[in-house]
């Protein structure tokens, strides 16, 4: 079997065998396939598609190019949780001890953001002391223990979606929708989860701009995860505006702290009750999304949801008082409100703009050794559809300097409109995909 062979009947519209695509995946690992040719195959993908066959195989390929954890020692069934990303999504520090709360144990692999802010490990990390760094041995441990454990993704997990993704990352080839579901349910599956919530971000801050291809990628995902034989939703969430109000790691880490006890931001706390629901619900701990809902709602009402906070914070070694004292997290030097220019109502907040001045202000990476910033972000003080005053507060800057303040105080002043009438907010969740 010959790579340019392969390439050719790419480009001409052919559809791959089972056999083929597994080679290319071998060869890719073992060095046998160059770079180059990889890169023209990875082209031909994006220009012809994958019909839904040919996508699950790769996905199936991928997963198996590497270590598959499996979980069921401890946990009789893996219910797990991934988000294409946005700007101010901190779902995962309020849903993982929420559904463990509710008695659904919960083991997750996540991994460090690039862009805008940090990923999920960046997040917890500003927590003082706590380890993301576990070995398989010691996740097992702490979730048999308490339920609830959380550590990076390890390279043996599907290293051929790495390399690939290294490969469309410098040749253009990224928006392929199979290649994009493939690497995202490669690693999902690859981490031992026999369900997957898909939480899919739509708009501005998001990878998919519009619903509709939204759905296309959560349906496709859906298709790949039940044709290797695992449940999974999609919860198709807004991203026009930033999810709650904090955008930054140690900022983002606060908001949690107040959802779980019951003072969050309205759209996030919403949004973290569907998504924490449809988990239960695959989980088997719940009959119906309601209630679901209404099991989460009492975690946090109870007090069971810190609880289950402190728990796990405890067992990853964290400073477990910031859950009760957050001055105990990282604090930025230079805290400054911007103040509304006008009064009137907020017409729009552009996600994507947030999450670039988050990342002006040293809250995010550009590449993967980049350092980032615990302490510093944005707070809005308003979402669209709320009444400002001229003179009031519109967000809080937390920066590490004065030059970075004023840099992002001139780009709020694009980022956040301010209109003479009223504009209907967009909803939190535009619908639940089930199988």
């Amino acid at each position: 079997m010959r790579m340019v062979d392969l390439i050719a009947a790419k480009r001409d519209g052919n559809e791959h065998t089972a056999r083929e695509i597994n080679w290319i995946i071998q060869a890719m690992l073992s060095g046998e396939a160059p770079d180059y040719q990889l890169s023209a195959w990875l082209m031909a993908v994006l220009w012809r598609g994958m019909t839904e066959r040919e996508t699950i195989i790769l996905t199936d390929a991928m997963i198996h190019s590497g270590q598959v954890l499996d979980l069921h020692d401890i946990v009789p069934f893996v219910v797990d949780k991934h988000s294409t990303g946005g700007v101010g999504d901190k779902t995962s520090l309020v849903v993982l001890p929420l559904v463990a709360a509710a008695g659904l144990p919960i083991v997750k692999m996540s991994g460090r953001g690039l862009g805008f802010t940090g990923g999920t490990l960046d997040k917890l990390e500003a927590i003082p002391g706590f380890q993301v760094s576990l070995s398989i041995e010691a996740l097992k441990a702490t979730v048999r223990e308490h339920g609830i454990a959380l550590a990076g993704q390890t390279a043996e997990l599907a290293p051929a979606d790495g390399k690939l993704y290294a490969l469309r990352d410098v040749t253009a080839t990224v928006p392929s929708l199979p290649l994009i579901a493939s690497s995202i349910m490669s690693k999902k599956i690859a981490s031992g989860a026999d369900a997957i919530v898909l939480d899919v971000k739509v708009g501005r801050g998001a990878f998919m701009e519009t619903l509709e291809d939204a759905r296309a990628l959560a349906l496709l995902m859906m298709r790949i995860g039940q044709g290797l034989g695992k449940r999974v939703t999609a919860v198709l969430a807004d991203m026009s505006q930033p999810l709650g109000c904090a955008v930054g790691n140690a900022l983002e880490v606060q908001e949690a702290i107040l959802t779980l006890r019951g003072g969050g931001p309205p759209d996030f706390v919403e949004h973290c009750l569907t998504v924490g629901a449809e988990m239960l619900l695959l989980g088997g701990a719940a009959q119906s999304p309601e209630a679901g809902r209404s099991a989460l709602q009492s975690m946090i009402q109870d007090g069971r949801a810190t609880a289950k906070l402190r728990e796990w914070i405890r067992a990853q070694q964290g400073d477990v008082r910031v859950v009760d004292d957050m001055a105990l997290l990282p604090q930025a030097s230079v805290v400054s409100d911007y103040i509304a220019p006008v009064g009137g109502y907020i017409s729009s907040i552009d996600a994507r703009e947030i999450g670039v001045i988050a990342g002006i202000l040293g809250a995010g990476r550009e590449q993967k050794g980049d350092a980032i910033d615990p302490a510093v972000g944005i707070v809005l003080h308003n979402k669209v559809g709320q009444a400002v005053q001229a003179g009031k507060p519109l967000a809080t800057i937390h920066a590490r300097s004065e030059t970075a303040l004023h840099e992002a105080e001139a780009r709020l002043r694009e980022a956040i409109q301010i209109a003479a009438t009223q504009t209907q907010p967009p909803p939190t969740v535009y619908e639940v995909l089930r199988g």
